[in-house]
């Protein structure tokens, strides 16, 4: 069993607008830009970071927004809700917030003793909050909300599978335990995690594939702390018959991929160098940066990229 894996590190998911999408994670979630940047194998596309003050792994959610991508269609073989951590008590501000600037999707829900809403993003992104206790991670906060309310960041994610088998012993090879299970849902953790430390496998046997599209996560990243624990878990996933991508180097953490037997895509990224490598913290996500393959491109993506900063904070 392997023991260098902390939690999650990011999730990646599509959209089909940027500026969209850049409005409802800064105004109506309040997390921070902490990366603008391009798709590495797309350079036309954002990939656009957003999290807490300085992106920490954890709290990272990203996004490659396809102009006018055709939405995707949920099932199993996929991220189905990414969840979010917030105070406890925190719930009926966000239930009026949501209200008040139209989010659709609110539903209500308890789930191993913790209570949760649901809600969805601009292309039916499956989102919910939790209400964790003792979460002492420090927020962003942004666009009128405050300490006793804001998103400290991810709780977990909730993958939808036929059948969880051999993703929960996958998941037990890469250090969690399973702790919990309740309604169809099993729960893992990471026995000393970094708060975004817990994996939750929803079985549905009847329900079809999913079809990737906007409002679908891309790939769920695992976070370790620098290159020599990759290495190990790239070694030892290899030799327990994965096949795994050599390490990529994502100018702000090095990745490497592989297909989970759900069908989900995982990644192992590393805490290191960080989102301040190329940006002081004061100015993250402020200008486009662009990877050094794409750098001779600039004048053309900056005519070609949808303008971000139009929108007016939310009150």
């Amino acid at each position: 069993m392997l023991n260098q894996i902390k939690g999650l590190h990011h999730v990646t998911s599509m959209a089909d607008d940027a500026r969209t999408n850049n409005q409802f994670f800064t105004n109506t979630l309040g997390l921070r830009r902490v990366k603008k940047t391009v798709n590495f194998d797309a350079p036309d596309v954002y990939h656009l970071y957003y999290g807490d003050e300085v992106g920490t792994p954890g709290s990272v959610m990203t996004y490659f927004p396809f102009p006018q991508m055709a939405g995707g269609r949920a099932g199993t073989g996929e991220v189905g809700t990414t969840l979010f951590s917030v105070p406890k008590g925190a719930l009926g501000f966000w239930q009026d917030r949501f209200a008040k600037l139209g989010v659709q999707g609110l539903k209500d829900e308890e789930l191993f003793g913790e209570k949760r809403l649901h809600f969805a993003g601009p292309n039916g992104d499956g989102f919910a909050l939790v209400e964790a206790a003792n979460d002492p991670r420090t927020p962003w906060l942004h666009a009128g909300i405050d300490q006793d309310h804001a998103i400290r960041g991810f709780h977990s994610v909730a993958m939808r599978l036929n059948d969880d088998g051999a993703t929960s012993e996958l998941l037990k090879y890469m250090g969690y335990e399973q702790v919990d299970q309740a309604d169809g849902v099993k729960r893992f953790a990471v026995p000393g995690g970094n708060g975004a430390d817990v994996i939750e496998l929803e079985i549905m046997p009847n329900i079809a594939r999913a079809r990737p599209g906007a409002g679908s996560v891309h790939h769920v990243a695992f976070a370790v702390e620098n290159r020599e624990k990759q290495l190990e878990v790239r070694k030892a996933l290899m030799d327990t018959g994965y096949h795994v991508t050599p390490v990529i180097d994502r100018d702000y953490f090095w990745a490497i991929y592989f297909r989970t037997p759900g069908g989900v895509l995982f990644e192992i990224a590393t805490n290191e160098p960080g989102f301040d490598r190329d940006e002081d913290t004061a100015h993250l996500g402020e200008a486009l940066k662009l990877p050094t393959q794409h750098a001779h491109l600039r004048a053309a993506l900056e005519q070609h990229l949808q303008p971000l900063d139009a929108e007016t904070e939310a009150a």
